[in-house]
């Protein structure tokens, strides 16, 4: 005979998440005080305490550690049997999956997948949450999405990385700016390069951790001019002469082709990143996320540079 309920392992989520069963009950529609009894009803199933109670917060204890994880993958699997039964229509049962992706990965790359994806399988709804590269982790790691896309490489305990298309990343300057007009006779080297304004993402950005990757061994130095939280604010601020930068490719392919920013000749190797595909370790790949690293795979083949998935 069975003791926990779904419902309680919900409640339980939610509250570990909230850190409050006030928090945690307007999340799960219900009142404070029936949130705390299912609480009770779940601590008393599994006979052992999973919350400590610190100030107004409730903080998981070594139990809870242990239960939260086995509940999210719980909730996950229910959640994958709702949706692949929630109703019927042509072409397969509509589902929906839930992608988070790195800010440069879910403007400019993930657009083409999900065209792919829409035409191979229209049952397929796509809810995407854009945010910087330790944001996607994140939600990644908490079961809050099905997958993730990220800039550069990934720090995040318990996820499986796949490296998924490559590419270029390059120093931008104005058309006007002196470095521009030096590297006629030259290449810019490095005394000039530390010496130049550089515009720079926030950190926990993948584009800001593989630009201080590919430039700081060789630079030594990287001092921000400014710091902004988005690369397409960066770019434009280049192209009005406020500074450098060094951006993806993908970016500001379209600022390089109008003649707004150009890409400044310096004497650097060539740099190359790669955007990665994010998954949580052990995770269940359902027919629809496998339709969806399907799309990817085929969007990655029509890239230059592609790196096999």
């Amino acid at each position: 005979m069975l003791h926990l309920t779904l419902r309680q392992l919900e409640i339980f989520c939610a509250v570990a998440q909230s850190g409050s069963t006030v928090a945690a009950a307007e999340v799960v529609g219900l009142s404070q005080s029936a949130t705390s009894a299912a609480l009770q009803q779940l601590e008393a199933a599994l006979n052992t305490q999973v919350f400590e109670r610190v100030g107004r917060n409730l903080v998981l204890n070594d139990a809870g550690r242990a239960l939260l994880p086995q509940a999210l993958s719980v909730l996950e699997q229910v959640r994958g049997m709702e949706q692949a039964f929630a109703g019927t229509g042509g072409g397969g049962l509509p589902v929906r999956l839930c992608v988070a992706a790195s800010t440069t990965v879910g403007s400019y790359v993930l657009p083409p997948v999900l065209a792919l994806l829409a035409r191979s399988h229209p049952h397929i709804s796509v809810d995407v949450r854009i945010a910087n590269t330790r944001e996607v982790e994140h939600a990644v790691q908490a079961l809050e999405v099905d997958v993730g896309l990220i800039e550069g490489s990934s720090h995040g305990v318990g996820l499986a990385v796949q490296p998924w298309i490559a590419d270029e990343l390059v120093v931008v300057a104005a058309p006007s700016d002196a470095l521009v007009q030096a590297a006629q006779t030259k290449p810019v080297g490095v005394a000039m390069l530390r010496q130049a304004r550089w515009l720079l993402r926030e950190e926990g950005s993948g584009t800001r951790e593989m630009v201080e990757y590919a430039l700081l061994p060789r630079l030594h130095q990287l001092p921000a001019a400014a710091v902004l939280g988005s690369s397409e604010a960066i770019a434009r601020c280049v192209a009005q002469g406020l500074g450098i930068s060094c951006l993806p490719r993908v970016l500001v392919q379209s600022m390089l082709n109008d003649g707004s920013l150009v890409v400044l000749p310096t004497s650097l190797p060539r740099m190359e990143r790669h955007f990665c595909i994010v998954q949580r370790a052990g995770k269940h790949v359902s027919a629809a996320l496998q339709a969806f690293l399907d799309a990817c795979a085929a969007q990655a083949g029509r890239q230059a540079g592609v790196v096999d998935i």
